[in-house]
């Protein structure tokens, strides 16, 4: 009998595909069987929560979040737990991703990137004043619903990327580095409001020029840059634009202007119309408890415990690869690499019809295509802003009917690639080896 037919459930919540993936969780697209609601269903692996000793950090932000109702925040429904996974049931976000706007359509006009600005800062205001930090403000967590309002997610969950040690201060090493602040790469410890708004800084500055500020593909000089706040504004914003990005990507967390401040900007506070909504009173926490009862006695024991869901469907190591890294935008962003500028696919088609295939997709976008054995470099023939973009393919044969067939961005800006990117993986959607999870669970 095909396993993958066999309907999965969490509790009422009927699972479907999985729509995401970082290093301590995957998202999965799941059905409320008693409203037909889809919910967005995260699934943490307990044993890693607790045997990074964040139970009680991620209990405390879980049990805030329960609390936040606000219309720009990805709501949480329920906590759900079993012996080895917690599961979060959070709204299902359909709009897409707010930077997949800039890829298809390129800078924003001041009052609309304005307005995605002040819904922002309304979501990160609110969360801080709970006591709730991002931690990791980036694209993939800037979502937006069906009416084209921002929703930030993951609020309150980078604890699971984090750690706070005994001075009570924030360390990281990882995330998104373009946009994380110079303290927290620095590693001196940091506040979570301070860093949280620089990484607003950094996307409004990507919604008014269409490409980052700081960006550099070698680790080290991006850094530097960072820290030193080595970035020009384009000469197409207006002063008051220009002067409040200034003030928040100030290196110096001393001086650099605060949310309140904020507030009260002469360029943020343009039509700007605070958000209305009904806190909540009545959430009830109980389920939170439940799951992390255990997490005191927990030992991580090398017996097999019994699930509550389905056991997963058997799967061979190239499933695995092509599940994992399928031709998705997100496989842009690496959770354990930081930002990183190559994605890979695996398919099933012929190496020559590969190279055929993004051969006649490239052209069409202004590249010239170079080839030699199975390796490409095609190359925009139009300047973009850093230069000519260069990109580079590899095909590789990893079994005797599947190729492994790698993407990266050898010159030019990062921005460009991803709207390149986005172009291909369209156009290749039948050459991508879809797993039998891809093409049997129910779509969107």
């Amino acid at each position: 009998m095909n396993q993958s037919k066999i309907k999965r459930r969490v509790g009422k919540y009927e699972v479907g595909r999985t729509i995401g993936e970082g290093t301590f969780a995957k998202v999965k697209f799941a059905r409320n069987s008693e409203t037909g609601e889809p919910v967005a269903l995260k699934i943490l692996d307990k044993e890693k929560v607790l045997k990074h000793k964040m139970a009680e950090q991620i209990k405390r932000e879980i049990e805030t979040m329960k609390l936040i109702k606000h219309p720009n925040v990805v709501q949480l429904y329920e906590v759900i737990g079993s012996k080895t996974k917690i599961f979060l049931v959070m709204e299902f976000v359909t709009g897409g991703e707010l930077f997949d706007k800039i890829v298809n359509h390129g800078r924003m006009r001041e009052d609309e990137a304005r307005r995605y600005f002040q819904q922002l800062i309304n979501a990160v205001d609110y969360c801080h004043s709970r006591g709730v930090y991002h931690r990791d403000l980036k694209p993939e967590n800037l979502l937006l619903d069906a009416a084209g309002n921002l929703k930030v997610s993951d609020f309150g969950l980078s604890a699971l990327s984090q750690q706070v040690r005994d001075d009570g201060l924030f360390h990281t090493t990882c995330g998104t580095p373009n946009y994380v602040a110079p303290e927290v790469l620095n590693d001196k410890g940091y506040d979570g409001a301070t860093a949280d708004l620089w990484s607003c800084g950094v996307v409004l500055f990507v919604l008014l020029a269409g490409y980052l500020p700081f960006d550099d593909s070698n680790l080290m000089n991006l850094y530097k840059k960072i820290s030193a706040a080595e970035f020009t504004c384009p000469p197409w914003l207006s002063f008051d634009a220009m002067k409040l990005i200034t003030r928040i990507l100030d290196p110096n967390t001393m001086t650099r202007i605060t949310i309140p401040e904020t507030l009260e900007d002469p360029w943020f506070k343009k039509g700007y119309k605070p958000a209305v909504f009904d806190e909540k009173d009545d959430a009830n926490l109980d389920d939170v408890k439940a799951v992390f009862k255990d997490s005191e006695e927990y030992h991580v024991t090398e017996k097999k415990e019994e699930q509550v869901e389905d056991k997963p469907t058997a799967m061979n190591a190239f499933e695995l690869i092509s599940m994992s890294k399928g031709l998705k935008l997100e496989n842009l962003f690496d959770a354990e690499q930081c930002f990183k500028r190559e994605t890979r696919f695996t398919s099933k088609c012929p190496a020559n019809e590969i190279i055929s295939k993004i051969e006649e997709a490239a052209k069409p976008l202004g590249f010239d295509v170079h080839k030699k054995n199975y390796k490409m470099r095609l190359e925009n023939v139009k300047a973009g802003r850093k230069g000519n973009l260069n990109v580079a393919t590899e095909i590789f044969q990893v079994a005797p009917s599947i190729h492994m067939v790698e993407v990266r961005k050898a010159k030019g800006d990062t921005l460009e690639f991803h709207k390149f990117y986005k172009s291909l993986s369209t156009s290749l959607e039948d050459v991508v080896w879809k797993t039998e999870e891809d093409t049997q669970e129910p779509s969107k």
